[in-house]
């Protein structure tokens, strides 16, 4: 198998990476020690049985990531992420099992800030152990980068009661794409919250394990007014309606007399990804050209940054998320580097962004 850094260099005068596992299986905890251990560029420094374990060795030791199962006895995995972030903020990555509830607490442990999810190891879609390793070591590192922001109370009210952004007039046309990976879960759930009605289709990628993309989409259709679902082949692209990739599976955009719908694929990963930011960026700017708009959020690694540079090149408008704003600045920032971004801008600007060019496209931008 092809190494994968992660984009991160991991010289020999480099630290370790200091984690902590936390399981209340003994046989989980054993086998991601082992994987942990066999990159130097990670030091496994503790384990803990429990929270109330976990919460003591956390102060102890200072650990730079903890991977955390959620389904504890005792304190729940949840309740201790909620005083992790408040006494100790530490990058988590959330070590999930795949059923209703494992889905469902994993995307809340997300709002609160947790990094990413990966699952049980025993529960790894069909992956072998070693390309299970290499995405579970990808992840820590990038994690050990992250910029953590604790749970946020003041989650932006629906867009139509913010001032100047209310349901656009005019002819809906073109489209909207966004990227996201590392981060992207709440990125674009504060993207959507702000969007108002009268909007462009649109069609989103966010690297996340198969049976999490469902509960995800229906997660953002609560917390927007757009409609949001998961993708399903041969959707119609209507106005007002968002469609997030099914994990493990391709999104293209595709045109037919007087319609556009959505195709799925199951062709190869693209840089590692199925989906792929840059296989939906492709197909939008083949089919829509200057009538499209996209974004790339906080991820790792370069995903989206070549599809968006073509975006750019064919007219689109493109907006890459600051550095600042991102909790990893991998995807956006390789746009940038690629010169393909017209635009770097903090999260909360992003949406406005969006709108204007909406606005614009539907020739009823005001003076």
């Amino acid at each position: 198998m092809e190494k994968r850094s992660g984009g991160f260099a991991t010289g020999v005068a480099e630290k370790p990476i200091r984690v902590l596992v936390v399981d209340d299986s003994a046989v989980a905890r054993r086998l991601l020690i082992e994987i942990c251990e066999r990159d130097p560029a990670l030091q496994v420094v503790g384990t803990a049985p429990d929270a109330f374990v976990a919460k003591q060795k956390v102060e102890e030791l200072h650990p730079d990531v903890i991977t955390l199962d959620l389904e504890m006895p005792g304190m729940s995995g949840i309740d201790f992420l909620k005083r992790l972030m408040r006494a100790h903020p530490t990058p988590v990555i959330v070590v999930s099992s795949y059923t209703q509830r494992g889905t469902a607490v994993t995307l809340e442990a997300l709002s609160l800030g947790a990094v990413t999810c990966v699952p049980k190891p025993h529960m790894s879609s069909g992956l072998s152990l070693s390309d299970y390793s290499a995405e579970l070591v990808d992840q820590i590192k990038a994690a050990a980068r992250a910029k953590i922001r604790p749970e946020q109370s003041d989650r932006p009210a629906p867009a139509t009661s913010l001032p100047g952004m209310h349901p656009l007039q005019g002819e809906v046309r073109g489209i909207i794409a966004i990227g996201a990976s590392t981060g992207g879960t709440e990125a674009i759930a504060h993207v959507l919250g702000m969007m108002p009605g009268n909007l462009p289709p649109i069609v989103i990628v966010q690297h996340i394990p198969p049976s999490f993309s469902k509960s995800f989409a229906e997660r953002l259709d609560r917390l927007s007014i757009l409609h949001v679902k998961e993708a399903e082949d041969g959707d119609e692209l209507k106005p007002d309606c968002a469609f997030v990739a099914p994990g493990n599976r391709h999104l293209l955009v595709e045109k037919r007399p007087g319609r556009a719908i959505c195709r799925l694929s199951d062709g190869p990963k693209v840089r590692y990804h199925r989906p792929s930011a840059d296989v939906l960026f492709d197909s939008v700017a083949e089919h829509y050209g200057k009538m499209a708009a996209a974004c790339l959020l906080t991820g790792m690694g370069e995903d989206g940054a070549r599809g968006m540079l073509v975006m750019r090149q064919k007219g689109a408008y493109t907006i890459a998320q600051d550095e600042e704003t991102s909790m990893i600045w991998g995807m956006p920032g390789a746009a940038v580097r690629m010169e393909a971004a017209t635009a770097v801008l903090p999260l909360d600007g992003i949406a406005p962004a969006l709108c204007q060019w909406a606005v614009r496209l539907a020739g009823g931008a005001k003076k």
